[in-house]
């Protein structure tokens, strides 16, 4: 018996400490693939994954740079969408931002080493640039119910700062029960200096990110298309759900218009992961849903996103519980816990 399920492709962000050594735990067997991307590397006088990944030591400052975790990432996400059980049937294939690489690189629309490629151009030529700034901010509880008035509240404040000359601050992602904005150093700053501390922790400045999803980000666009051709673009095996919340269908999918979204309006325009989970849920109503590693972080955006739109009756945070605790809806496979079930 079959499990339905639509893959999630996670971002920036997820390979942490406790991710370093992530390829060599669980992809060993995969080091064939590695040495491709290495070698891909090696072209730009980039240092090897499989050196990152099986270095002894992590710093902040050297595994959030673009150039580095950006392609980590993808390859993590990548061997996982690959070790997934027999009996697991993906449906579709979203993304969070970056993720969005991932996800046409598992769905089929870009070989292992295409993906690879965009991914590590993107990032490359995000960190060179490293244009404007990145934080988080909470709008709902500890109890994830969606609470709109307080998200319209932030959102005001956001659009007033941006209003002021010389402060530019936008949404930069949709990100279930927390907005992630982004902006120049006036705009990040204006924000952090009103708006009040949630839990001691936000607005959280994102280090090592730039002004992702903006149209600041427009230079970092257009040189991504003089590096990258439509040619690298094919079509999906699998429904593609992007950050508008657009389903791209295998057998119909124009390819040039798959490649000016993804190094356009995907680059400077906001990305929706809410949307695109929601329309996930809505259009293929999975048996589950799988998060690939590195990282676990996603989950709770999963859950929010989910909970926002009541699907399986969850309104809340213990609902979402109560719901795991019966039959796991939400799997992360960067958990050593979870990653067993859904893996051969």
């Amino acid at each position: 018996m079959t499990r339905t399920a639509v893959v999630i492709c996670p971002g920036r962000g997820t390979y942490n400490k406790a991710e370093l050594g992530y390829l060599h735990r669980h992809h060993a067997d995969r080091m064939d693939l590695f040495h491709r991307f290495d070698a891909l590397r090696s072209e730009g006088g980039q240092e090897a994954l499989t050196e990152l990944d099986g270095a002894e030591r992590f710093s902040v400052s050297r595994y959030s740079r673009g150039d580095v975790a950006s392609p980590l990432i993808y390859a993590a996400t990548l061997a996982d969408a690959q070790a997934l059980a027999a009996d697991v049937e993906v449906v579709a294939i979203t993304g969070n931002s970056m993720g969005w690489y991932s996800a046409l690189a598992v769905g089929g629309a870009l070989s292992p080493e295409n993906g690879f490629r965009v991914v590590n151009t993107m990032g490359t030529l995000m960190q060179e640039n490293l244009i404007g700034g990145q934080l988080v901010y909470p709008v709902t509880g500890d109890d994830w119910r969606p609470d709109p008035p307080r998200r319209q509240e932030v959102l005001d404040k956001v659009a007033g700062i941006d209003a002021r000359e010389g402060c530019t601050l936008v949404l930069s992602i949709d990100l279930g029960g927390m907005l992630v904005l982004a902006g120049d150093a006036a705009g990040l700053d204006a924000f952090e200096a009103e708006m009040p501390a949630v839990q001691d922790r936000f607005p959280m400045r994102l280090a090592n990110h730039a002004a992702f999803h903006t149209a600041l980000q427009a230079p970092v666009a257009r040189e991504g298309r003089s590096r990258l051709g439509a040619e690298l673009f094919a079509q999906p095996a699998y429904p593609l759900i992007d950050g508008r919340g657009k389903i791209w269908w295998p057998g119909a999918c124009d390819t040039e218009a798959l490649w000016d979204y993804t190094l356009g309006h995907q680059v400077t325009e906001t990305y929706d992961f809410t949307r695109a989970i929601q329309t996930a849920a809505h259009e293929f109503a999975p048996d589950m849903f799988i998060v690939t590693g590195p990282g676990a972080t996603l989950g709770g955006a999963v859950a929010q996103s989910l909970i926002a739109t009541r699907w399986s009756g969850m309104v809340d945070k213990s609902g979402f519980q109560a719901r795991q605790s019966e039959n796991p809806l939400l799997v992360s496979m960067g958990r050593e816990d979870q990653r067993q079930f859904v893996t051969r």
